[in-house]
């Protein structure tokens, strides 16, 4: 295996991950757990967003073999998207918070709304809603 510092490989690595930042590998987000694949510290089936066939790509990467990806840190899903219910909303912007990538908008005690585009389906938000105004749904753009 190549030198498992080397940034080129992190980054390798980092772009097989499906990017929802959800931090169901134990890391917070996908690019330190690419970080820590890269020098030996963490497996290839930490990462459930991936499911198998990201876990097998991964370890294709490090030329290691393959394993599935563990079913106890979560269920593999199809590409979802959060969208937050307009008549229930209060505009607490706790989900605002809770988003690793920003893709929620909107303003104190004003209704808020998902930016699809950048939603990746992490879920952090919904546990985050003190109202359970926010749902996740098929993503619209991504099979």
């Amino acid at each position: 295996m190549t030198d498992a510092s080397a940034p080129d490989l992190v980054e390798r690595l980092d772009r097989l991950l499906p990017q929802t930042q959800c931090g169901q590998c134990g890391f917070p987000g996908c690019r330190p757990y690419a970080e820590a694949m890269a020098r030996g510290q963490a497996g290839t089936g930490h990462c459930p967003p991936g499911g198998d066939a990201g876990a097998r790509a991964l370890a294709l990467a490090l030329g290691v073999d393959p394993v599935p990806y563990d079913r106890a840190r979560g269920t593999h899903k199809p590409p979802q998207v959060a969208v937050v219910v307009e008549a229930d909303c209060i505009g607490c912007t706790k989900c605002i918070q809770a988003c690793p990538v920003d893709a929620i908008i909107g303003g104190n005690k004003l209704m808020h709304v998902v930016i699809d585009a950048l939603c990746t389906g992490c879920e952090l938000c919904v546990p985050a809603c003190p109202v359970d105004c926010i749902v996740m749904e098929p993503h619209p753009g991504r099979a």
